[in-house]
């Protein structure tokens, strides 16, 4: 009778629990990670879920990026460049980061500006006031009428040069990086 062979630890598939247990995530989240196509399991003839072992640095990588803010379906896109089989390198992690690192920085600056432009915000929702940096630069839509101009419901945007020229001025891309960020 052939005597089957033991894998070692090390080249072992692993089971969803494991995988769990070894990044620190809830066994939903790489339920989850797996329907987005961000990781992939093969199915043992019980149809239970087991991970080849580079799942665990591929988690890493999900986790890490998404702690700095990159979206998941840029890390879709950035892991789909990865081979498939092989846990992700230093190289591959300096590659993947140097492409997220220009949206980040775009990103700082923009709340930067934010928060820089939130002190002169009262908070009182009128979105009309003359000071009012992040929605309404030089009160451009004061001519159109009081109270909160973009947000109110059925109330038609009036035709003033003023809501013109604010319209003019956000569809040619003039606004500035906070406006636009409420946008």
């Amino acid at each position: 009778m052939p005597q089957s062979r033991q894998l070692p630890p090390y080249k072992q598939a692993l089971t969803v629990g494991e995988v769990a247990r070894r990044c620190g995530v809830p066994v939903s989240t790489l339920h989850f990670y797996e329907r987005q196509g961000l990781i992939t399991a093969a199915r043992s003839s019980g149809n239970q879920r087991r991970y080849r072992r580079d799942v665990v640095r591929r988690v890493a990588v999900i986790k890490t990026a998404q702690r700095v803010g990159i979206p998941l379906d840029a890390i879709g896109d950035a892991l789909a460049t990865l081979p498939e089989g092989r846990a992700p390198t230093a190289a591959d992690w300096a590659r993947l980061s140097a492409q997220w690192r220009a949206e980040l920085d775009a990103r700082i600056t923009r709340l930067t500006q934010l928060r820089d432009a939130l002190d002169g915000c009262i908070g009182c929702g009128c979105l009309s006031l003359a000071a009012c940096p992040l929605r309404n630069p030089d009160d451009v839509l004061g001519a159109d009428g009081p109270g909160p101009r973009r947000f109110e419901s059925g109330v038609p945007q009036a035709q003033s040069p003023a809501s013109a020229h604010c319209r003019s001025w956000h569809s040619h891309g003039k606004e500035t990086s906070s406006a636009r960020m409420m946008l």
